[in-house]
């Protein structure tokens, strides 16, 4: 049986590695690489380099191209975010000009963020068939993202997933960027530090284990090995929204004491959405798991980065 070829883009982040050690456990041979995401000149050369290094590294056979990378968040330039769309843009044509030679098929899976494409959208429990309503550059990016994927996917006829996330956590949480609530609560638990909340107690959020969200990236790849598409737009999130109080109880029940934190103010709340309940109508089968629980969640979230800061019980 020939092999499936695997290129993670982003494989050092949160959702890269987790979809790394996932799709190793199935057997695909697995691409990574590292960039120097800090020059964009050199972040171009590299990308441009490892891609034809992967397509290079085998004749036939199923492929997929996974892009899990991205650095910003809410309050990132809009000059910023136009770089690492134009990044995105470069390694589709390359990739467009690579299949164009060759008989095998692939797929290239784009991960968006539902949070962003919704923050101002209303009726929710949101699905696919909401209509994106961005508050902010890190919205409008996202949308520009999916854009540019879909497109790739119309003209190339290469299989393309757009993954619409949920609010991921878990182990491998970068702890240096201003998001990752539940993260930067068990830091704050560990190093006895306050935490500062920007919204409401009662704002609504999905929170998916990035694990399992692995294993949904994963299925999909191998759903879309087996069939035609066109560009699709899937949410990947539980199902299952909790409150931002409800988010330090389940702490409170791990830590076992009251998590630190700091009700505060910030411009950038402006950016987050009230009500970010989410719901997928397109290929159930593929939400239909058990996911980990929120304390257990925690408690493994808890357990890595006591590690990763070296600190004891």
């Amino acid at each position: 049986m020939t092999a499936t070829h695997t290129w993670i883009v982003g494989s050092g982040g949160l959702l890269g590695a987790a979809a790394t050690r996932e799709v190793q456990r199935r057997g695909h041979r697995v691409h990574t690489s590292t960039i120097p995401w800090t020059n964009r000149v050199l972040a171009e050369e590299a990308l441009l380099q490892r891609c034809s290094e992967f397509f290079d590294s085998f004749d036939d056979g199923a492929w997929n191209v996974i892009w899990a990378a991205g650095a910003g968040v809410n309050g990132t330039s809009a000059a910023q975010f136009a770089q690492e769309n134009e990044l995105i843009r470069t390694v589709l044509s390359r990739i467009e000009a690579i299949a164009a030679h060759r008989a095998d098929t692939g797929t290239v899976f784009l991960a968006s963020s539902a949070g962003g494409v919704y923050a101002g959208a209303l009726g929710a429990p949101h699905h696919e068939g909401t209509q994106p309503v961005p508050l902010g550059d890190y919205g409008f990016a996202k949308l520009e993202s999916e854009s540019i994927a879909a497109e790739f996917g119309v003209r190339t006829g290469i299989n393309v997933v757009i993954g619409r996330f949920a609010n991921l956590y878990g182990p491998g949480q970068n702890l240096a960027k201003p998001q990752g609530l539940i993260s930067h609560l068990c830091r704050g638990y560990l190093m006895a530090s306050p935490v500062s909340i920007f919204v409401p107690m009662d704002t609504l959020r999905d929170y998916l284990y990035v694990s399992d969200a692995a294993e949904m990236v994963a299925d999909t790849l191998e759903m879309s090995a087996t069939r035609r598409l066109s560009p699709t737009v899937k949410i990947f999130a539980s199902g299952e929204a909790v409150t931002i109080g409800s988010i330090l109880g389940a702490c409170r029940t791990v830590f076992r004491r009251r998590p630190n934190v700091v009700l505060a103010a910030s411009p950038l709340a402006a950016f987050q959405g009230r009500d970010l309940r989410l719901r997928s109508t397109v290929w159930p089968e593929i939400d239909r798991r058990t996911h980990r629980t929120l304390p257990a969640g925690i408690a493994s979230t808890l357990f890595a980065t006591r590690q990763a800061l070296g600190v004891g019980r």
